[in-house]
């Protein structure tokens, strides 16, 4: 919901007299977006994903089966590291920036979208329930 004049006028004063009272803080506060914490997260698991098949290179060309074996569980574990960053960047994690949580879908939200077998099984079940 977007503001109201009044109430942007009051948040740019308070910006303003808090950049007056500290600056640094206050710019160090305004750069610091969760976005750009998740997509440092996204290059650090890329990093260990490469390091991951290195390990696993080397474990399997000098039949060391440990290093092959740790190799992919760095792998798998820089995978769903990334993996949990890229959804949180893009708002489909549970703790997403930003992101309230998500209102229940209505009935007529609902009628566009289908869902799944059981569901529809479900709403048929409650209607024929409730007809009675």
């Amino acid at each position: 919901m977007p503001l109201s004049e009044h109430e942007q006028r009051l948040l740019d004063q308070i910006e303003q007299a808090l950049y007056a009272e500290d600056p640094k803080w206050a710019n160090t506060v305004r750069i610091s977006d969760p976005r750009s914490h998740y997509k440092r997260r996204l290059i650090k698991a890329s990093i260990g994903f490469a390091l991951g098949v290195v390990l696993m290179m080397v474990g399997v060309v000098m039949s060391l089966i440990p290093l092959g074996v740790g190799g992919f569980v760095v792998m798998l574990a820089a995978c769903l590291w990334g993996l949990s960053s890229w959804k949180r960047m893009n708002g489909f994690g549970d703790s997403a920036p930003g992101s309230g949580a998500a209102a229940p879908p209505t009935k007529g939200a609902r009628k566009g979208n289908r869902g799944s077998f059981m569901e529809r099984m479900e709403e048929r079940w409650r209607r024929r329930h409730d007809e009675r």
